[in-house]
Order: C-alpha cells, then structure tokens, then sequence
C-alpha cells in the first residue's frame, strides 16, 4: 500500500493554492487535487483516498486511479510529496 509524505516546505491554501517554500514556486490545485493533496497531508493511504475521493465526488474507479497516478506523478516530479 503506497503511503506519501509532504515535505514540511510546502503549504497548502484553502483555495487550493500551493506554494514550495524551498524555491518559491507555486501551483493551482483544482477541488479534487486540492482534496487529494490535504489527505496526503494528513498521512491518508492511497486506497483511503481513493475511496474518499470517488464517495465524494463519484467518480469511476478506473478513471480515478488513472487520475490519482498522473497526479502522484506530477506532485513527485515538483518535490511536492515523497513516498515512503
């Protein structure tokens, strides 16, 4: 099961807006990323998020978890989140 970490340099608005303190680049969450990203936080698994995501936003499986891979990829290669 695939567990993520948030560096402590990264900051998170409730409009969804991110910031990485450590270049001071910035990115635009929309509301499921900005859902997504506030889990990751708060040390949720990835099956946990999943479910969570697709009850609240009903969504389909098989296109949620090709989302939620593209968007774990993305914030990986940003220094967003590590795995761990």
């Amino acid at each position: 099961m695939a567990i993520y970490t948030v560096p402590e340099n990264v900051a998170i608005s409730d409009s969804g807006f991110l910031f990485l303190a450590s270049t001071g680049e910035s990115f635009t969450l929309n509301e499921t990323g900005k859902e997504m990203f506030k889990m990751l936080q708060q040390n949720f698994n990835r099956d946990e998020i999943l479910a969570k995501i697709q009850n609240d936003f009903d969504t389909e499986a098989i296109t949620l978890d090709r989302d939620f891979e593209e968007f774990i990829s993305q914030l990986k290669s940003y220094g967003l989140i590590k795995s761990v």
